[in-house]
């Protein structure tokens, strides 16, 4: 349904991606609305798109799926817009001589005949050149919105093409709508191609094959895929673009050139990455052996003295693979535990948390979800935070940050030991990260279930690790 209003108050506002919980005033009543309002602040008048929810919480709310920024009906309703310092050069006093100097005409002053505005008290001939424009900028910003709603591109993606392409958004996208593809993980890319080939881009163009392909591979990453086979990347292309095998060939090698993929031969198969999924997969392939090849600095000497100590202190008595795997996490920096649910991982994490704190040492333990943290916290009956949280990345553009994960360089981890659980979950490029906050010496334990959840990112990296038997791990059940 439909509905149009007045914002009084912004109750709350993701700063990364226009997340917002708002106060809208329509004729009839005061109603909460949430949604994603780029561009959107107090004063703004709205025509809003969506349906009426009912939150456990806090009741009746307007789901908003996508909206119209208006023109203020009420000279009211402008003069808090203008006093709300979105305009260069305008507060509420100046605002409020503007308004009262030229009344209904004020908007098409400001569009037509800016000059006018010198005539208001506190307003040069310069100054009012500068804030019409000022207004007009603010008001072509927010156009780009209605403007990515008719490609299936949500409100919420709107302030990275802006934030991309400034005021010239919708022109670059006319010329070349297939940078959408690279904006925003989710387009529909047939919509996007059906423009392209509106505006006189043909089958054969090389931008609408590239972007073809690139497609193709972002979207085997949402199965968790981190490569895809060549001759299922180039069918898949061939159905979606209608053209031939030569000109994906072609388009093939101009990518691996200019550093878009990376082609590579392995059992007589030839497999494509993004470039930035296999340099991801190098970087941790890099990371883990120089960390594993570091001194042992905080390995336990009398170590079956130290293990006995603490069987004897908790009263229990550990299996020969118990022994084995706390071992095994003594001897080396990078250790991996894993098996079936019931198979005494459990066991293992508390025994080195104790073994390493009676010597001074400091653990830490994460987990990939809130859920998993949690359940890893009452197990061990130790504080464990999300890798997020741990990693610092929470107030990152995660989908920026996944693209980009090269250009972040992450505060080093304060932990002798470091355990992370349910790794099965973690995509590679939160492995990477992860690696690059790690001291070289601190000791990292892996523990999950191969066989369990998977990422929902690229990559599998628990089970591409055991397989590659360069860290040292320890299989139970």
């Amino acid at each position: 349904m439909e509905i149009t209003g007045e914002i009084i108050s912004i109750i709350y506002r993701n700063e990364i991606n226009s997340y917002t919980i708002a106060e809208l005033e329509t004729e009839e009543e005061l109603i909460t609305v949430v949604g994603y309002l780029p561009f959107i602040d107090a004063g703004d008048t709205l025509k809003l798109i969506g349906k009426y929810v009912e939150h456990k919480d806090y009741g009746r709310q307007f789901k908003i799926d996508t909206f119209e920024k208006l023109m203020p009906k009420t000279l009211g309703a402008l003069e808090r817009y203008l006093a709300k310092g979105k305009i260069k050069g305008i507060g509420e006093a100046t605002a409020k001589r503007i308004i009262k100097k030229f009344g209904e005409e004020t908007i098409h002053v400001f569009k037509y005949e800016p000059q006018k505005l010198a005539e208001v008290r506190g307003i040069s001939e310069k100054k009012a050149i500068e804030i019409a424009e000022s207004f007009i900028e603010n008001w072509e910003v927010w156009q780009i919105v209605g403007f990515l709603d008719k490609f299936g591109i949500g409100p919420e993606h709107a302030k990275k093409v802006y934030d991309l392409y400034g005021t010239s958004a919708i022109e670059e996208i006319e010329s070349n709508p297939y940078i959408l593809i690279d904006i925003a993980r989710g387009v529909d890319f047939k919509q996007i191609d059906q423009m392209a080939l509106e505006l006189g881009i043909n089958y054969d163009n090389d931008k609408r094959i590239r972007s073809g392909i690139k497609y193709a591979l972002i979207k085997s990453t949402y199965n968790g895929h981190s490569c895809v086979q060549k001759d299922n990347l180039i069918e898949f292309v061939i159905n979606l673009l209608d053209i031939t095998t030569e000109n994906i060939e072609n388009s093939l090698i101009n990518m691996q050139v200019k550093d878009e993929i990376v082609i590579e031969k392995r059992d007589n198969m030839e497999y494509i990455y993004l470039y930035e999924f296999y340099k991801t997969e190098e970087e941790i392939a890099f990371r883990i052996k120089r960390l594993q090849a570091s001194k042992n600095v905080k390995k336990i000497t009398n170590f079956k003295t130290e293990l006995k100590k603490i069987e004897k202190q908790e009263k229990i008595e550990l299996s020969s693979k118990q022994k084995e795997a706390l071992e095994l996490v003594n001897n080396n920096n990078v250790t991996i535990i894993t098996g079936g649910p019931g198979t005494g991982k459990t066991t293992i994490i508390k025994n080195i948390i104790d073994l390493y704190e009676s010597k001074g040492k400091k653990v830490v333990l994460a987990a990939p979800t809130g859920r998993a943290a949690k359940r890893m916290t009452e197990m061990a009956g130790k504080d464990a935070s999300t890798l997020h949280r741990l990693l610092e990345i929470g107030k990152i553009d995660e989908e920026n940050f996944y693209k980009n994960n090269s250009n972040y360089e992450g505060a080093p981890i304060d932990g002798d030991v470091v355990i992370v659980d349910e790794v099965s979950m973690v995509d590679m490029f939160l492995v990477n990260y992860l690696l690059k906050c790690i001291y070289q010496g601190t000791k990292l334990v892996l523990v999950g279930d191969a066989d369990q959840l998977a990422s929902v990112g690229p990559g599998s990296i628990l089970k591409d690790l055991i397989n590659s038997r360069t860290s040292s791990n320890n299989t139970f059940g």
